[in-house]
């Protein structure tokens, strides 16, 4: 089969997108930031300056990026596309199962960590908060209070309970300076839960780690009901309710199966894989804190942020967890990759997505569901 050229273009033009979001936040980074005014009898950004902080940016780019991908990578690689694929499945139809799982996993994450970094960087660089350690990389001109002084009421109690601007710091280094008023939120913390929990919802989705769940089924005349199997090993599948005999619907009426059948609680084992990338994203926000880098505020915010971003970039790619046996979603179709008009109901079609000129692969014969 030949892929449609124009569906392809489109997933690219996703990833350029995605690019360009993250560069755009880089780009953010190099403005200089709003300067609050702070008092240099403020306590709560007197803390010292930490030169070595325990979790450097390259560092959390590994942990939040690096390991998060390779992880996505192996899995969709040595699981995909599962036990429940016929063994008469063609070699080609399995790796393109894979490399659909791998693409939309990546897509994923990197929509994750490049909005929450955007959107990190934009309101560092807006709102100017002094960090816990500003006093120390400013080196204050104690005795020039009064040519800096910006505000304050509480002269009648010290010369130096005053707001004052941050042209009374004397900082050689505009790199530490500048930083130094980039406190909300907290980047490392939005980082690491964008990356680190899209890492805990795919593998959650991959390996059904869920809460037990029954799907809501609308009563129909065709709905199929759920017999128990003589056979105790074998799982419960919905049939019609047939006699053997005659293969026709049987007058009796059906074998149902009580609801504490329909679901099932997942080994508890499987909780460690979901809660390893949560422990971590906690562990580097903890390091936020305790390097005197971020205050409580905005390592929270910068969780929240992360936390949005990841889930919202994996329902954006993926099923539901409880509902989509571990698959993300599938290609748009070849006339609706690039957007969709009035009165039309979604980005998939009967088409399928091979080219004009082969239209009997992909999705429309059926063969892709199969995998």
């Amino acid at each position: 089969m030949i892929p449609s050229k124009r569906l392809v273009a489109s997933y690219i033009f996703d990833w350029i997108v995605i690019i360009a979001i993250a560069a755009l936040g880089g780009g953010v980074n190099n403005i200089t930031p709003n300067y609050r005014p702070f008092s240099l009898l403020d306590l709560s950004i007197s803390f010292p300056y930490v030169e070595k902080e325990k979790i450097p940016t390259w560092l959390l780019i590994v942990a939040g990026l690096v390991i998060p991908g390779v992880i996505i990578f192996l899995v969709c690689l040595i699981f995909v596309p599962g036990p429940v694929v016929s063994k008469r499945t063609s070699k080609a139809l399995i790796w393109r199962r894979k490399f659909w799982e791998w693409n939309t996993g990546w897509m994923g994450l990197g929509m994750s960590v490049a909005t929450a970094f955007m959107l990190t960087q934009c309101m560092k660089q807006l709102f100017g908060k002094p960090r816990p350690d500003l006093l120390s990389r400013c080196n204050p001109n104690v005795d020039a209070v009064s040519t800096h002084r910006l505000g304050g009421d509480g002269m009648g109690l010290s010369p130096l309970w005053e707001l004052v601007g941050a042209t009374i710091c004397q900082q050689a280094d505009k790199g530490i300076f500048n930083d130094g008023f980039r406190s909300f939120p907290s980047g490392h913390s939005s980082f690491s839960w964008a990356g680190l929990l899209y890492l805990t919802l795919f593998l959650c989705s991959k390996f059904a780690i869920a809460i037990p769940f029954l799907p809501p089924r609308p009563y129909t005349t065709d709905t199929p009901v759920f017999e128990p199997s003589p056979n105790p090993t074998h799982s419960i599948l919905p049939t019609h309710h047939q006699n053997p005999t005659t293969k026709t619907p049987s007058a009796s009426p059906p074998a149902s199966v009580p609801l504490r059948n329909q679901a099932a609680a997942p080994p508890a084992y499987t909780l460690v894989i979901a809660l390893i990338p949560i422990c971590a994203a906690i562990y580097i926000c903890s390091t936020r804190y305790s390097d005197f880098r971020h205050h409580g505020f905005d390592i929270l915010f910068g969780s929240f942020i992360g936390v949005v971003c990841a889930y919202f970039s994996f329902r954006w790619y993926h099923l539901p967890i409880r509902r989509g046996a571990g698959w993300s979603w599938g290609v748009r179709s070849r006339e609706r990759a690039w957007g969709v008009g009035v009165g039309v109901t979604g980005y998939v079609g009967a088409e399928g997505w091979g080219s004009k000129d082969r239209e009997g692969g992909g999705l429309e014969n059926g063969r892709e569901e199969a995998v």
